[in-house]
């Protein structure tokens, strides 16, 4: 059930008039429309046992795949509307938003050709073998989905991040209901989006209760504590998402909470690699860290640059680029105050610089920019520490290094990252010189990504994709991209001596689904 203003019922209309949810634009920070009221205990309680009621209709793989490719379908039709509410309440731009669109179209079919395969079940037949030490029974072990799960949505990807994004996608594909807490930066496209996959349900056979979107903070917090949620997952703050950790964790049944909730995203360039393409490495960078007004959880927060020519050059291109990017809207006027007040707190520290000056742009936007430290400044602690926490908006911090061991003194202060990047010259790169291995062994601990030659922020949605990492990055060691999301949603069950006749029908001998499977720890060869 969608709580929308036109749900509103005259039980309801006190509730309605004390708790509007309301459509702002940030580009003038005034209200759009009214799309939805705050959801009741009584509300979430409702929808959230409403998906727990209607969870069987999700058994059948041909389903869940069915209706991943209908809602991939439904929002494809969508487009146009979908497109116009996200541009009118993130202010990102018609061609970002279609990109976004066009990636969450493709992760939902993504899934569904997961769910036809089968492999993520993971099926193991072990037959009883009296031979081994000690004797095994018959042990047969696949996974099963957890129940309803929670998705909070993120303020920066109205769509690949939100209601039908990849919390959301995985958890249908693993056979879960899904209840998603819209964010309040985006509430009427939720609705939108919302809507489509309601009637992508309904389309295929199965109630529309399997997907439900309910608004405010309280009602947040009611959804992590219900007893019938089986696991949630977060893309947000560190102050948000460890709120819900926490909550999630101190439930009278403690339930997994799968949170992303913030990043640094560490770059190191070498001097070698900045003596040979510092001008290309700092356009780059510059393109990099403004993407989408900074708002990327892969935005390159942090780089460690050589001291010297070869550092001045990349800083030279930086400046320039960084100088011809036009001032930008930021999602809410929260984040625009914060990042406002986050860039002086950070200027005003001892030995800072600021090359190209960030902060506000004018009465509604920001402007990009970077600030420069000695790089022993941030190995010494105090309050330069502030330099290693993500500021979100189109910033970036270079800390200038004089040697090998200020590189390596301060990666060992640097928290969990969802990525690692590190730049390289030519001959870097093919190991015949530099320290190149040494730093991947560094970088490797900091990060779910680490990446060589490139820029982090685009998460492409592909098989070996990972994106989480060490705390404060994510809050599990799981991915909320890629095919193997669909995992936070399993848990295995494995029967041992079972009749075959009560055995389910992905563990019988016959192979009556043609699953991927392993006999006896072998890979069963098909076909």
């Amino acid at each position: 059930m969608c709580v929308t203003q036109a749900a509103v019922t005259p039980q309801q209309e006190e509730s309605a008039v004390s708790a509007p949810v309301w459509s702002v634009d940030p580009r003038t920070g005034k209200q759009r429309e009214q799309v939805a009221v705050e959801a009741t205990a009584e509300e979430v309680d409702r929808v959230v046992r409403a998906a727990h009621a209607a969870r069987g209709y999700l058994a059948d793989r041909a389903v869940r795949a069915a209706l991943l490719r209908t809602a991939a379908d439904l929002l494809d039709e969508a487009r146009d509307q979908l497109v116009e509410a996200a541009d009118a309440e993130t202010a990102l731009g018609p061609a970002r938003l279609t990109g976004e669109l066009a990636r969450t179209t493709y992760q939902l079919r993504s899934f569904a050709t997961i769910v036809d395969e089968g492999a993520f079940l993971d099926v193991r037949i072990d037959h009883a073998d009296a031979t081994q030490t000690p004797p095994w029974p018959d042990l047969r072990r696949y996974k099963l989905p957890l129940g309803v799960v929670a998705v909070y949505a993120a303020s920066n990807f109205p769509l690949a991040f939100s209601v039908p994004g990849g919390d959301t996608a995985s958890a249908l594909a693993a056979g879960c209901p899904v209840i998603v807490k819209a964010h309040p930066d985006h509430p009427a496209t939720s609705e939108v989006a919302a809507s489509a996959l309601r009637r992508a349900a309904e389309r295929v056979g199965v109630p529309a209760d399997v997907i439900a979107v309910v608004h405010g903070f309280d009602a947040g917090l009611e959804l992590v504590k219900h007893p019938l949620i089986a696991a949630a997952g977060f893309t947000g703050s560190v102050r948000g998402g460890r709120a819900l950790h926490d909550a999630a964790a101190s439930r009278p049944v403690p339930i997994p909470f799968h949170g992303e909730l913030g990043s640094l995203n560490p770059v190191v360039v070498t001097e070698a690699a900045a003596s040979e393409r510092g001008d290309q490495i700092g356009a780059g960078l510059a393109g990099s860290m403004t993407l989408g007004v900074g708002q990327f959880c892969t935005k390159p927060g942090f780089v460690l640059a050589p001291a010297g020519p070869a550092g001045d050059g990349l800083l030279k291109s930086l400046t320039d680029a960084v100088s011809n990017t036009d001032a930008g809207v930021l999602l809410d006027h929260r984040m625009r105050d914060n990042f406002v007040a986050g860039i002086k707190e950070r200027v005003e520290l001892a030995d800072v610089e600021a090359p190209v000056t960030p902060g506000s742009g004018g009465e509604h936007t920001v402007s990009a920019g970077f600030l420069t430290v000695p790089a022993r400044r941030l190995a010494e602690g105090g309050p330069h520490d502030v330099l290693l926490e993500e500021c979100f908006g189109p910033v970036t911090v270079v800390a200038r290094y004089e040697s090998d061991d200020e590189i390596s003194a301060v990666l060992g202060r640097l928290p969990g990252n969802l990525t690692a990047t590190v730049h390289l010259s030519a001959a870097e790169g093919e190991g015949t010189e530099g320290r190149a291995g040494e730093l991947i062994a560094e970088l490797t601990p900091l990060a779910g990504r680490v990446l060589v030659n490139g820029w982090p922020t685009g998460v492409a949605v592909a098989p070996a994709q990972h994106h989480g990492g060490p705390y404060p990055a994510t809050t599990s060691t799981s991915t909320s991209v890629g095919g193997t999301a669909v995992e936070r949603w399993l848990r295995p069950v494995a029967y041992q001596d079972t009749p075959a006749a009560l055995l389910p029908p992905e563990l019988r001998d016959e192979n009556p689904m043609e699953l991927p499977r392993r006999i006896n720890g072998v890979r069963e060869q098909r076909g």
